[in-house]
């Protein structure tokens, strides 16, 4: 597949997508003593431009991937952000473990690309 702006164009606004729904999502977790309905109100308001990308992202994207391809995309850029936000923001560990798990997640989305078998 030629690597056209329609695409890269929903590969981009995926990941871009993500880093606001990974702050939606778990950004809260480092915030103490705020009450939940705050945090919840604050993760609507991040998630906001996660659709704002991620609609348009599935949009264009439909023109070159099938949904299932976007799919697969999606959960993997998804993986991506989230093992990086973990590390750097959260200050989790990394561990062998979460590594083999998100490489048998990204095999999942190199055979929905790959078909059909």
């Amino acid at each position: 597949m030629p690597m056209t702006t329609a695409a890269i164009a929903p590969i981009l606004l995926l990941i871009a997508s993500n880093v606001f729904m990974t702050f939606a999502w778990y950004g809260h977790l480092k915030v103490e003593h705020k009450p939940i309905w705050l945090l919840i109100l604050v993760s609507w308001g991040i998630a906001f431009f996660e659709y704002c990308l991620a609609v348009p992202a599935n949009r264009i994207g439909r023109g070159v991937y099938d949904p299932m391809e976007l799919k697969a995309m999606q959960e993997v850029i998804t993986l991506v952000i989230f093992a990086i936000f973990s590390v750097t923001y959260l200050g989790e560990r990394f561990t062998l473990n979460h590594g083999v798990g998100f490489l048998l997640i990204a095999a999942g989305a190199f055979f929905v690309f790959k078909g059909p078998l």
